[in-house]
């Protein structure tokens, strides 16, 4: 995934408007099912009477969904997230636990969505399996290793540099691999020598085939980013071009016989896929208020230091979410 394309994601919409916007949204319940069917309940006399919050975003919708005035809400939409005022459909809505902040509901959508989905609906994820976590110390990197730990016994490689392999540890990396310095392939096959039995891949290119030969019979190795092409501040048709000739192909007569699976996953393609995002979401949300899962903020940028968020993930010093706010700077 690019740097450019997660910055972009990184951007949060919530509902604030000036009437009844001191409303509290009630929290999710643990279970999957009522946590997506949850409504806020109406405001009391006190809480109209209170003072609304600090703007963040106003959101325009339609009806139906979670369009009430005052309504905590994170948006699932593919672009226009750069802006202090959006107009989205309210399908795309889903009502915040009341304990999520934010800078959580900006980081939680995109990165968790992606996790969940290559983790458990192409890959399968069960008790005592391994899985290849590449950029591990990235958004979808630490939702996945966060997602890895509500199943028994997972064993996780992790890729990043050396200085981020403390805070991988912490987050339940098993070996941090650092791919500067040695190569992923050899360390993993030393620790594992049957390899792994899922890869996430947002690297594409030449290392796509290397994770499809680190499977194991019935292994996947899911590709949901190339981010091989975007080297540096600026474009390099070489990397493009490198990445490009590099790009891993497979025959369905070499499936068969290795017992493997080679999966794409984009999720700007599933942006009108209401009923399927929706029940991934409400998972999440479960997962969420149990305690399971929460969003790694790595640092929290307004909108005119957009150029030092980019330069945070171009430069790879990132461990967790960059995120883009409207209004005043705030502390990292």
């Amino acid at each position: 995934m690019s740097a450019e394309k997660e910055a972009a994601e990184a951007a949060v919409v919530v509902a604030a408007a000036e009437a009844g916007a001191g409303e509290d949204a009630s929290s999710q319940p643990p279970d999957a099912k009522a946590a997506s069917d949850a409504q806020p309940p109406k405001a009391s006399e006190e809480a109209a009477a209170a003072s609304p919050p600090q703007l963040r975003c106003l959101m325009l919708t339609g009806f139906g969904g979670y369009d009430k005035v005052g309504d905590r809400v994170m948006v699932f939409i593919r672009s226009g997230m750069w802006q202090e005022e959006v107009t989205v459909p309210s399908t795309n809505t889903y009502l915040m636990p009341e304990a999520m902040t934010f800078e959580e509901a900006a980081a939680l959508l995109v990165n968790y969505i992606t996790a969940y989905m290559v983790l458990f609906d192409f890959g399968n994820l069960q008790p005592g399996q391994s899985v290849l976590v590449h950029m591990a110390a990235g958004g979808v990197g630490m939702a996945a290793l966060q997602l890895c730990r509500t199943v028994e016994n997972v064993t996780v490689f992790g890729t990043a540099s050396a200085s981020k392999h403390e805070v991988l540890r912490e987050n339940g990396v098993t070996y941090p691999i650092d791919y500067h310095t040695t190569d992923y392939a050899d360390e993993i096959k030393k620790i594992s020598p049957k390899g792994v039995d899922i890869v996430m891949d947002p690297l594409g290119g030449s290392d796509t085939a290397k994770g499809y030969n680190l499977l194991k019979p019935m292994g996947k190795v899911i590709i949901y980013g190339m981010a091989n092409m975007l080297t540096g501040t600026k474009r390099n048709l070489m990397a493009l071009a490198r990445t490009w000739w590099n790009q891993f192909s497979v025959t369905a007569l070499q499936l068969l016989p290795a017992n493997r699976a080679v999966c794409g996953f984009y999720l700007a393609s599933l942006n009108d896929e209401g009923e399927l995002v929706s029940g991934v979401v409400a998972r999440l949300l479960a997962l969420y208020n149990q305690g399971h899962i929460k969003p790694h903020i790595d640092s929290v940028w307004p909108f005119e230091k957009v150029a030092d968020a980019m330069r945070q993930l171009q430069e790879k010093k990132n461990v967790g979410k960059v995120i883009l706010v409207p209004g005043p700077e705030k502390e990292n």
